[in-house]
């Protein structure tokens, strides 16, 4: 009742008030399904939203309402998460189970409600439960207030480009295996793009999803990578990718052939249609600098000029070494905030805290456990365990510098970071241990890039500053 309510009251302050408040509600409906679907020449029941995979795009824009209304009608509990969106004074809507709400049950509904405040760019949405979020995810695009222009050329069209994984086998059976022998899960058998798989060695006969466009004309791509475990790295035959967005916040323009994005990272580039015809291959392929077991097929798909012929050949591309550090580093390292007027960079140069989190991948004993023993991650050397209270873990408008150590005692891998309720600003990075004296020496407080996710490098560390101002 109280959701209908406020719902009411903006409409209300829409009509009275039309030239000072911008603001619309966005209503959606999330039936949750299971359905029949075919990749890698083989059929298996997946859940997803709406009967899609991906699942439906919601769009909105800065300051709107979004309503969500979400049926469970398969045989799991579910929440929904909001990846990226502030959830100011909203928290209860940000979706994790257990920890902000209780699942939506079997049979049951759950209307999310919350407001996009300060925002605009590209976001996701996933399920925050199990593994679900392996077929259960879409995009979320906000758009400018309205007369409010993007800080680069208008593009001519915009795609989302959805990156992510796929598995034969049913994956909350691969992950449960895996907690039942106290391995690790096995690795996917494809990457996706747009949910399709492309051509592969086992099932070549399959074309992947085709990106449609005309000749001198540019396109912006909203690019997500929805993929559960694996840094991925993005390409386009032909054609050079200027980066403008990450995360829902702008960046200063910068052009390369190759992007890499963690996953629950979101990257907004232009691409400009500079041939006059042909089909050009779209490739995704895995970023490991460690040795661990990844999924090395790449996925693929097609930019399609308007007017060539489906028989054409396929201009191809190579993909870097999937233990190409230097083409990941540069990319990342060439990341700065626009830091303009109208966008300036607030990064915080006095700190009130100031915290070393080390992130570790070991062994520990599991008398339930096949092998005797359990792969686990650990922060500060703790693995988590569920606490019977809740933790408040910063004071309302504190300010947090945190460094993220990632160490191995298996082997070091790269390591997404997402931090639910805020952005921060990456401020530095290295290999090796954090030096506490020398490294914030070099420490960016002009125009880091500032985030929701962060990859934290194989072996290295990742310094982020942000302002605990959403409890």
């Amino acid at each position: 009742m109280a959701a209908w309510s406020v719902t009411i009251l903006v409409l209300l302050a829409c009509l009275w008030f039309p030239a000072s408040v911008q603001c619309m509600v966005r209503h959606y409906k999330f039936n949750v399904v299971v359905k029949n679907t075919t990749r890698l020449c083989s059929t298996k029941p997946i859940v997803t939203v709406n009967g899609r995979y991906p699942g439906p795009t919601i769009v909105a824009r800065e300051d709107d309402i979004i309503l969500v209304k979400v049926v469970n009608h398969v045989k799991y509990n579910l929440s929904i998460h909001w990846h990226g969106i502030r959830q100011l004074r909203t928290g209860w809507a940000d979706g994790p189970a257990y920890i902000t709400q209780c699942p939506i049950q079997p049979g049951q509904s759950y209307v999310y409600n919350f407001t996009v405040t300060g925002q605009r760019g590209t976001l996701f949405w996933h399920a925050h439960i199990l593994w679900l979020r392996a077929t259960v995810h879409g995009a979320i695009v906000i758009l400018p207030k309205r007369g409010v222009p993007y800080p680069f050329p208008k593009p001519h069209k915009e795609e989302i480009v959805i990156l992510g994984e796929w598995w034969k086998s049913d994956v909350e059976a691969v992950i449960n295996e895996a907690l039942k022998s106290g391995s690790a899960p096995n690795v996917s058998d494809a990457h996706t793009i747009n949910g399709h798989p492309g051509s592969t060695p086992s099932c070549p006969s399959k074309g992947g999803y085709t990106l449609a466009v005309k000749p001198g004309k540019t396109y912006m791509l909203r690019i997500i990578n929805a993929a559960l475990n694996e840094e991925l790295f993005f390409m386009i035959a032909g054609h050079q990718l200027t980066v403008v967005e990450v995360d829902a916040t702008y960046v200063k323009p910068f052009k390369t052939d190759t992007i890499v994005i963690s996953p629950g990272q979101t990257t907004n580039v232009l691409v400009t249609t500079h041939r006059r015809a042909g089909k050009y291959l779209v490739a995704a392929s895995p970023f490991m600098d460690a040795p661990i077991a990844v999924d090395n097929l790449t996925a693929t798909a097609t930019l399609h000029y308007a007017g060539s012929l489906t028989s054409a050949a396929t201009t191809l591309v190579s993909p870097p070494p999937k233990n190409a550090t230097s083409v990941a580093a540069n990319f990342t390292n060439a990341l700065r905030s626009l830091n303009s007027k109208k966008y300036p960079a607030k990064v915080p140069l006095k700190i009130d805290h100031s915290l070393l989190f080390t992130i570790g991948l070991g062994i520990n004993p599991c008398s339930t456990c096949v092998n005797g023993s359990r792969v686990v991650a650990s922060v500060n050397n703790i693995t988590f365990v569920m606490p019977k209270t809740a933790l408040l873990q910063a004071h309302f408008f504190n300010i947090n510098g945190l460094v993220l150590q990632d160490t191995g005692m298996i082997t070091p891998e790269n390591h997404p970071i997402h931090l639910h309720g805020f952005n921060f600003f990456e401020v530095g990075r290295g290999v090796g241990n954090f030096d506490p004296k020398m490294d914030p020496k070099n420490f960016n407080l002009v125009d880091p890039v500032e985030r929701n996710t962060i990859g934290v490098p194989s072996g290295g560390w990742t310094a982020i500053r942000f302002r605990a101002d959403n409890p």
